[in-house]
């Protein structure tokens, strides 16, 4: 998605659950195609939007896999999104191995 670029179907923040990544930074523009690539593989996302330095991502429920989970994990580890806002998430099926203090991506995304 080019800077700038608006990918929109009528459906956005129709549910008020969405992700913001905020000036994402991509090394490459095959890097920038593999984090599309990765997103739009997700079932759960129903829309992808983009605002001048802002991606907007909107979701159908708040309870996803947590094989989608886990790739959201890694895709904003790797490009620094802020991980706080994929608490909402979190769930008493998933909680065990998500706050997994051991785990990478604890301190990132529960900043304790």
């Amino acid at each position: 998605m080019a800077r700038g670029e608006t990918i929109h179907n009528g459906n956005f923040m129709k549910n008020g659950i969405y992700l913001t990544c905020k000036k994402v930074r991509y090394n490459s523009m095959i890097e920038e195609h593999f984090f599309f690539e990765c997103l739009y593989k997700m079932k759960s996302i129903i829309n992808i939007e983009g605002a001048g330095d802002e991606l907007y991502i909107d979701f159908k429920t708040k309870t996803i896999s947590d094989y989608e989970l886990k790739g959201l994990i890694g895709l904003f580890y790797r490009y620094k999104v802020d991980m706080k806002q994929l608490q909402m998430f979190v769930n008493e099926k998933n909680k065990e191995w998500i706050k997994n203090k051991k785990k990478y991506w604890y301190k990132r995304m529960f900043g304790i």
